[in-house]
């Protein structure tokens, strides 16, 4: 039985990886539609949940709400068995008492469901709307049964602990914060992020955790970049050759844990900080090597050698 975590101080608890739905509806960047359609991200679904994850993140924005159309027959199937989170999008024009229980409610109707498990705050744009204004919104969601936790992100440590305070004047933890966090952009370490997460018993979500695909190796091999890669700093070759040994590094620890790949052994390396990370997934077949993952687990000695090769891939 795969072992579990809790979001935070709630009852929400799952195992530690979970999946990110950015790529389900979204043409912009990942052009759905052109080489992947709605029947592979549902047998993306279908493959991780056979591999024992229950924890899927979407938002109202990710393809215009269609991540969540195509997400919510899915959940609904077997309800009590998933955990659902999606995400209010504070632009300023919308910043007033009444848009995020309207924008909720439209959620989860594209759900189709009557309550999410975990709602957060996309990006912390608090010029119109204070930090604490927007947690008691929150609250009042999950006072109203709707909501049965709170998360954020893209939170500064300070913003992070505004919320948590705010929170808790009503009884209510604070679960999350998503944030950007991978071998190649460690900000969370440096800027309190992490530390303040550890300090407040609050589960920091790590989305690109593979850096779109830079961490998988597969770009070392003289694969073609092209559409958002191609404007990404870590598909430039400079930037390629500087992670080529962390890549050698981690196909050899990989090798020592069964064959694991580089992309595996990348998302043990953030369980093992303790961060929970939502790798995305167009398709079974990367769903698959998202889940290879999960079940083992790295040594603080082989941890220490993939930091180390991290480090001087960043700096190099």
């Amino acid at each position: 039985m795969t072992e579990t975590i809790a979001i935070g101080k709630t009852d929400l608890n799952v195992p530690p990886l979970g999946l990110g739905t950015w790529q389900w509806g979204d043409r912009g960047v990942w052009q759905y539609g052109a080489g992947y359609t709605q029947s592979d991200v549902e047998a993306a679904y279908r493959e991780s949940r056979a591999a024992g994850i229950t924890f899927f993140d979407t938002a109202e924005i990710y393809g215009r709400g269609l991540s969540e159309k195509i997400l919510g027959p899915l959940v609904r199937v077997e309800r009590g068995e998933v955990i659902v989170a999606t995400k209010f999008a504070p632009f300023p024009y919308r910043l007033t008492a009444s848009t995020l229980p309207k924008a909720l409610d439209a959620s989860l109707a594209r759900l189709g469901l009557e309550q999410v498990d975990l709602y957060q705050i996309h990006w912390p744009w608090g010029a119109m709307i204070s930090i604490e204004r927007l947690m008691d919104a929150l609250a009042d969601q999950v006072e109203r049964g709707k909501v049965r936790a709170v998360g954020v992100s893209n939170y500064t440590a300070s913003q992070m602990r505004r919320a948590h305070a705010a929170l808790a004047k009503r009884g209510i933890a604070l679960a999350s914060n998503q944030v950007h966090y991978s071998l190649l952009h460690r900000k969370p370490e440096q800027n309190g992020v992490l530390a303040a997460c550890r300090e407040l018993t609050v589960r920091l979500i790590a989305y690109s955790p593979l850096e779109k695909g830079a961490l998988t190796g597969k770009y070392h091999q003289g694969v073609t970049v092209s559409g958002a890669r191609a404007r990404n700093r870590h598909f430039r070759p400079a930037a390629l050759q500087a992670s080529a040994p962390l890549i050698e590094v981690m196909t050899s620890i990989g090798a020592a844990h069964g064959g694991k790949t580089p992309a595996q052994v990348s998302l043990n390396w953030l369980i093992h900080q303790g961060a929970l990370p939502i790798p995305g997934a167009k398709n079974a077949g990367q769903a698959t090597s998202n889940a290879g993952a999960l079940g083992w687990s790295l040594t603080d000695v082989e941890f220490e050698q993939i930091t180390q090769a991290a480090n001087k891939a960043i700096s190099g």
